[in-house]
């Protein structure tokens, strides 16, 4: 698991800004989801191209998050990356210039509906309630990415708690978007991952400071538990 320590000059600064340091001290379970992020076989696979090993550490926390939810009523939405080399859904500012071609192809093989790659890692705990969404965007909120945003307003959600890979990259992105959409933003420092301590404290503490709050699994099942 990550070690997660926010620098302290950012706790204190937070404690100057806000006088207490966490957004949100209670949640309502039936107006909260669990978003989980690209747990998908291209990421969590070992040797897979987008491998992320701390992925598979994570997994018992997401499972014990998507549980308690959905046994207080809850939504669980899993978010999977899909991309294509051509059509409405091509991202080519990213695969023609953030990647060179061969790794391009090796991403866009594994992303592909209905490759192996793109499937969601077999140890998650998925039910046949939960919302499967397909984002073509780092961000499942991004305008026009991914339905999810609107689906989840549907079922009257308010509230976010966002877990998977890679915190700074689609994991802060969802939760930047997703509280500039009006969504309770809260990301799970241990039920998300990326490639190097030093990324995910990174992105937890820039995203604890303007988007979303910052709660641990334990601490954010105890609050759907004392939920009234």
């Amino acid at each position: 698991m990550h070690p997660l320590t926010i620098p302290q000059e950012i706790v204190d600064r937070m404690m100057t800004r806000r006088g207490h340091l966490h957004l949100f001290e209670s949640l309502v379970p039936t107006r909260t989801a669990l978003v989980v992020i690209d747990m998908q076989c291209a990421f969590l696979e070992p040797g897979a191209p987008s491998e992320t090993p701390m992925a598979r550490e994570i997994v018992p926390q997401i499972n014990r998050l998507a549980q308690a939810l959905r046994a207080q009523g809850g939504v669980v939405a899993f978010a999977q990356g899909s991309f294509q080399a051509h059509g409405p859904h091509a991202w080519p500012l990213f695969f023609d210039y953030m990647v060179n071609a061969q790794y391009a192809k090796s991403i866009l093989d594994a992303l592909t509906p209905g490759r192996p790659g793109h499937a969601l890692w077999p140890d998650l705990d998925v039910q046949a309630q939960d919302l499967r969404v397909r984002k073509n965007r780092y961000s499942a909120f991004f305008p026009g990415a991914c339905e999810l945003p609107e689906l989840l307003r549907a079922r009257g959600i308010d509230t976010v708690l966002i877990t998977g890979t890679l915190t700074n990259v689609c994991c802060e992105a969802s939760a930047r978007d997703a509280m500039m959409g009006d969504f309770k933003t809260i990301m799970v420092s241990d039920a998300n991952a990326a490639r190097s301590d030093a990324e995910h404290t990174a992105a937890l503490a820039t995203v604890m400071q303007f988007f979303a709050d910052v709660r641990s699994t334990d601490e954010v099942i105890g609050l759907l538990q004392t939920a009234g």
